[in-house]
């Protein structure tokens, strides 16, 4: 057998172990079944993680990224292995009990890359994703593996169009409590959803999928331009090649996740997400990103960061744009540019690219004079769009996003759900009114479990013309899609005894934005009462996997994790 090269071997640092020696004759037979020459072997092995799938359009597309990758890889010495890890659309799951697979699928993915590229002894790693939890999913398994590694997204979808205007997704589900009110005719609604999503990519706003992919870019894991480019525009094949080839000299240069994921790299990211008005999501994933490359993060971080960061993004779910129109402008650069300007961002932070963050940021060409980002001096709101809310039913803490409604303050009567389909049918049959505090319970990520997102709950209230008047809290999430006073991720939550499990309807809640403040009108010791009556639901699965992630996942303020 030819040896490698000594560059090739101190690159295969773990495939070595695979390819080189008599003793591992039999690992290199199954080599030579699969087509592999001797040169191929003497290369570094590149794992391609492709999330490609029928069942979602966010990922439908993403074999041919897959294919450039290996060009890119096989260009610059590198032998690459595409293998295929699941997916759920969370769009097509919403409202359903299928959506409860959503959260879990971000530990699947995790955990299916990591067993792949170290059992097969992978050199380095690329992971080319779409849809809400590929993107964390595939950040987590970086960070475990500890390997170079670089991630691809698969883009976001173009808007469709309806009676001269752009529409997304969201406007679907709007329109559904637009129906339920008599706003909207059966046709309008039937014509609207055959136009919202006209191909492939994911969600067209600054929804969960463009939140992360957002963060991602800003934490210096994908290349510059990665966030922003659409999933239809022939760009994004050149990207990907080039992402192959950046692997290699990130493998050469032995530039690893951990080297990258610091937390000031953290800080970067949730500056840019908020500044923008980015998904609650980003709360649970970055933590649990986090926790895989021991980076310390809690929730404190996001309100701190939040509250000394200008919003100044114009994007759905709160504003007019999506993010192919961003992207004309110079994409997620355009705002780091403006950040970095007021010393918000921490511009030596290492990228993928072996350049510090503002390197990459100077080197893209963005476009000043344009609607969508605003000026820092001159912001859309003096804080960012996220708040970590605590109080007597959030003692561990809660996310709200608060753009538009920083200094509001809602009190009402608790309208109490334990599950989220008999909300949604009380919000359809026109049972909640002005003032109501709709609370949805047992939806945490123990509870549901799986921590559901409410997006068909959220949307029926918006399309009912309740969006300001009408507040709702859960222990369970909500998606990217989703707007107005809405607060999640409540902690403990009410599978566990959490204060949450203890409200009766009528009671008096109060959700004090500008304070931070989640309260019930009851003294400690009629809490104290209440806990001392309450008895745990039964589980609502016994087995396979839902049964398995409630009996490890963390609470939502640690980022919902398994491990």
């Amino acid at each position: 057998m030819t040896a490698a090269t000594d560059k090739n071997l101190r690159m295969k640092h773990r495939s070595r172990e695979i390819t080189e020696g008599p003793d591992r004759a039999p690992a290199r037979s199954y080599l030579w079944a699969m087509g592999l020459k001797q040169e191929d072997m003497d290369k570094p092995f590149i794992a391609i993680a492709n999330l490609a799938s029928d069942v979602t359009p966010c990922n439908v597309h993403l074999d041919r990224f897959a294919q450039a990758a290996k060009e890119g890889i096989r260009q610059s010495d590198g032998t690459p292995f595409e293998f295929g890890t699941i997916t759920i659309s969370d769009g097509i799951s919403m409202g359903t009990e299928g959506m409860k697979a959503s959260l879990v699928s971000r530990e699947v993915i995790a955990d299916s890359i990591e067993v792949v590229a170290f059992g097969e002894r992978m050199d380095a790693l690329i992971t080319i994703a779409g849809c809400d939890k590929n993107m964390p999913g595939c950040l987590m398994a970086m960070a475990r593996l500890n390997i170079p590694s670089i991630f691809v997204y698969g883009g976001a979808i173009m808007p469709g169009q309806y009676k001269g205007k752009d529409v997304n997704v969201q406007d679907v589900f709007e329109a559904v409590g637009g129906y339920a009110k008599g706003d909207v005719t059966l046709e309008d609604l039937r014509d609207l959803e055959r136009r919202a999503c006209p191909g492939e990519g994911s969600c067209a706003g600054l929804f969960t999928a463009n939140t992360m992919s957002t963060a991602i870019e800003a934490l210096g894991m994908s290349l510059p331009g990665d966030a922003s480019i659409p999933a239809a525009d022939p760009r994004r094949v050149d990207h990907a090649r080039r992402a192959g080839q950046t692997l290699l000299r990130l493998l050469e240069e032995d530039l690893r996740p951990r080297d990258i994921l610091t937390k000031d790299a953290f800080e970067n990211a949730i500056t840019v997400a908020v500044s923008m008005g980015g998904s609650t999501n980003m709360v649970l994933h970055l933590i649990a990103i986090a926790k895989e490359a021991g980076v310390s993060l809690n929730m404190g971080d996001f309100d701190r960061i939040s509250n000394n960061t200008p919003y100044i993004a114009d994007m759905k779910p709160s504003g007019r744009y999506v993010m192919a129109d961003l992207d004309r402008y110079g994409g997620v650069s355009l705002v780091m540019k403006r950040l970095l300007g007021a010393g918000l961002l921490h511009g030596d932070a290492m990228t993928v690219t072996g350049k510090t963050l503002r390197e990459n940021v100077e080197s893209m060409e963005t476009v000043e004079d344009q609607p969508v980002i605003y000026q820092i001096d001159a912001p859309r709101s003096p804080t960012g769009g996220l708040a970590i809310v605590h109080g007597n039913l959030a003692p561990e803490g809660s996310v709200i996003k608060v753009a538009g409604h920083q200094q509001k303050v809602f009190e009402g009567p608790a309208r109490v759900f334990d599950e989220e389909q008999t909300a949604f049918q009380a919000v359809q049959n026109q049972e909640i009114v002005a003032g109501d505090i709709v609370v949805i319970r047992y939806e945490g990520p123990k509870g549901g479990p799986g921590m559901r997102e409410m997006l068909a709950v959220t949307s029926a209230i918006m399309g009912q013309g309740l969006g300001d008047d009408v507040a709702l809290i859960t222990d369970g999430r909500f998606s990217g899609a989703s707007h107005g006073p809405m607060l999640g991720h409540i902690a403990p939550e009410a599978a566990v005894g959490g204060p949450i499990a203890l409200l009766e309807e009528g009671d008096i809640i109060t959700l004090d934005i500008p304070g931070r403040r989640l309260d019930v009108k009851l003294s400690d010791a009629e809490l104290a009462d209440r806990k001392s009556r309450w008895k745990p639901k039964p589980p609502n699965y016994t087995t396979g996997v839902l049964a398995k992630y409630a009996k490890l996942v963390s609470s939502a303020s640690e980022g919902a994790v398994t491990g």
